[in-house]
């Protein structure tokens, strides 16, 4: 249960930052809509924190990055496996169509691939904080 609160803290501590940020100086957003967003995003990162996680340790023990490199492509690949899917589920959900969701999935890789070994290393740094077990192997050398 620990691991679950820690993984999905760290997925909502993370995003947010990043996300409002992003929204309010790279979108120009409104601070209240900003809000809005990132509120209604919390759910959505309350039910993916810890799985996307759990799929991370998992890539991780197959692959056992033993370099700093070998490391970043494991997490890069962890989150572009699962979060690309997750992504094009809400905005199917959301409504877009094919077309749409191609060019937003499209767009959204490069901002995966960046953020993909700063959110690894945020939450081994979570769990190595609050003394749940990490993936050592992960840790960058």
């Amino acid at each position: 249960m620990r691991l679950f609160i820690i993984d999905t803290l760290a997925t909502i501590i993370f995003f947010t930052v990043v996300a409002t940020f992003s929204e309010l100086i790279i979108a120009g957003m409104e601070p209240s809509n900003v809000l809005k967003t990132r509120l209604l995003m919390v759910p959505i990162m309350v039910l993916t924190g810890r799985p996307y996680t759990g799929w991370r340790d998992w890539l991780v023990k197959q692959a056992q990055p033993q370099r700093r490199w070998s490391a970043v492509l494991v997490d890069i690949t962890a989150f572009l496996s699962f979060q690309a899917p997750v992504y094009a589920a809400t905005l199917m959900i959301a409504g877009a169509n094919l077309v749409e969701i191609s060019s937003a999935i499209g767009s959204a890789v490069i901002f995966m691939m960046l953020l993909a070994r700063p959110f690894g290393l945020f939450v081994d740094w979570a769990r190595h904080t609050f003394g749940v077990k990490s993936n050592p192997a992960v840790r960058a050398r």
